[in-house]
């Protein structure tokens, strides 16, 4: 005779499948951005599609609102993890049952609808055409917000959960207040300094297979592991994770852009560590996974600016880029690289925006945003308020739409919450740094060896293997003893940048 199954060993058999089904899914989306040949993209859709059906039937299915139900009455599991992993997924159920199907169907429409329309009307500079795609898809996450959202719940918060579980975005806006304003007045500072940054030693043509080579060499000494693991390359650089056991990078290079590919990589493998440092066991479980959008971007953060742009990285590193391109770098001076590839210049464009003035790029969108989906600004204004903020943060004149409001297609997904979590990263970036270089009381001189694995022990220790067990807010009062701040952040720009543009 068969012995009974425990109600927590059928919820973890039912959660292992479904995890089983979103890794089969995230290998179809995986090879859609690397391998896949042009032409299977129309049945692609159609096998994402059937995936993320079975996947919503069996999450949301009667079978596992039972075992829930159960799991969360007077007899809860005996151990914490259980009682957590019962916890995350019940909030993520609840969620998920709210919003009715007709609903989920007419917004995936919508979505393919709007980023048809925006893939063709960008390039023209075509916003009129895009705008209704907008309203509709502002109105379609109005709705689904409205179902989420608990009574007396800001829409905004509503979405917001679904990437930064317990943030609200009167908390976010506080904090984005005092990081806007100080980072607006060192870019003026940056931009009327007599000591300007010349770019002229990355100005030239550096091959791609050694690029790539040197990649991988610097991913190795970050610890991430090639053998479960690999880099491949993609037009957007982009990290998934299937399992702790197989994780996958892409990086994106060329011959004239040689920062922009490591920093690709060095940024990407930020993500890869955090997703092979989860644990073994947590796999397959509703605690298996990264805390929030924010916290997984401190990782890819911290490794691309906190190392991959200090001084005492390339101190240990310099000579071997030096040898992988003697011609190009040999006869330049380590703080001319530095300098170089720490230049401050404010961009139109998101994607290519320096270190200082990233997160006044994301301040903008999320405030925007915001105001959309409140009623507060009608999106055909959208346009108009972007060259404003733009003026205003950066001293930029938009010429057009193209590189303005429509560069990039997080709105056209309906992504409305998801910009936040780009600073987020950020400011957790630092925080934890901080505290690493606390707790390591020898880091920097350990990074000035090459020893970087040191840093992804304590990443490890501190933030990958807690997996799902707390939210992002805690885990920064854990880790640091305090909740995320904006002057940590600006203490280190103004530090930093003070030094390169020798600012009084």
């Amino acid at each position: 005779m068969t012995p009974p199954t425990s109600p927590y060993a059928e919820f973890l058999d039912l959660s292992g499948e479904i995890a089983d089904l979103g890794a089969a899914q995230a290998v179809l989306s995986w090879d859609q951005e690397t391998y896949m040949p042009p032409g299977g993209q129309q049945a692609r859709g159609r096998q994402m599609a059937t995936l993320s059906g079975l996947i919503h039937r069996k999450f949301t299915s009667d079978e596992m609102g039972n075992l829930l139900e159960r799991l969360s009455g007077p007899e809860p599991p005996d151990e914490i993890d259980q009682c957590l992993a019962v916890e995350r997924a019940m909030w993520e159920y609840r969620r998920a049952v709210r919003v009715p199907e007709e609903l989920v169907r007419e917004t995936a429409r919508a979505q393919s609808d709007s980023v048809a329309c925006w893939t063709e009307a960008r390039p023209r500079n075509d916003f009129r055409k895009w705008l209704p795609h907008l309203e509709r898809i502002l109105d379609l996450e109005r709705r689904r917000a409205d179902c989420l959202k608990d009574p007396g719940q800001d829409r905004y918060d509503a979405l917001l959960q679904g990437y930064e579980r317990g943030a609200t975005g009167a908390e976010i806006a506080a904090v984005f207040d005092r990081l806007r304003d100080r980072v607006v007045a060192l870019v003026r500072r940056i931009g009327a300094s007599d000591y300007p940054v010349s770019t002229s030693c990355l100005d030239r043509e550096f091959d791609v297979d050694r690029q790539w080579d040197f990649g991988l060499e610097v991913l190795k000494a970050m610890g991430f592991d090639l053998g479960k693991g690999r880099q491949d390359k993609s037009a957007h650089p982009f990290t998934t994770g299937f399992h702790p056991t197989d994780v996958r990078l892409t990086t994106r290079l060329n011959a004239r852009t040689f920062a922009t590919g490591l920093f690709a990589t060095m940024h990407e493998g930020g993500h890869g560590l955090y997703d092979q440092g989860i644990r073994i066991e947590d796999a397959r479980t509703p605690l298996g996974g990264a805390i929030s959008l924010g916290i997984h971007e401190s990782q890819s953060r911290m490794w691309e600016n906190l190392v991959g742009r200090s001084l005492p990285f390339w101190r240990g590193f310099y000579s071997r880029l030096q040898n992988a391109f003697p011609a190009e770098l040999g006869s330049v001076a380590l703080d001319v690289f530095y300098r170089a590839i720490n230049r401050v210049e404010p961009s139109l464009i998101r994607v290519e925006a320096d270190e200082v003035t990233y997160s006044l790029h994301i301040i903008l969108r999320f405030e925007i945003e915001r105001a959309m989906l409140a009623g507060e600004l009608d999106p055909a204004g959208l346009p108009d308020v972007w060259r404003d903020k733009m003026r205003e943060y950066l001293g930029l004149d938009v010429p057009d739409d193209k590189d303005g409001c429509m560069q990039d297609i997080h709105w056209a997904w309906g992504l409305i919450g998801y910009f936040p979590t780009y600073t987020l990263g950020n400011l957790y970036s630092v925080q934890f740094f901080e505290q690493a270089q606390s707790d390591i009381p020898d880091l920097d001189a350990r990074i000035e060896a090459g020893e970087l694995q040191r840093l992804t022990e304590w990443l490890r220790e501190k933030i990958h293997r807690v997996g799902l067990r707390r939210l992002a807010g805690e885990l920064c009062t854990d880790i640091t003893g305090r909740p995320l701040e904006a002057e940590p952040y600006v203490r280190y720009l103004e530090t930093k940048f003070g030094q390169i543009y020798r600012l009084a």
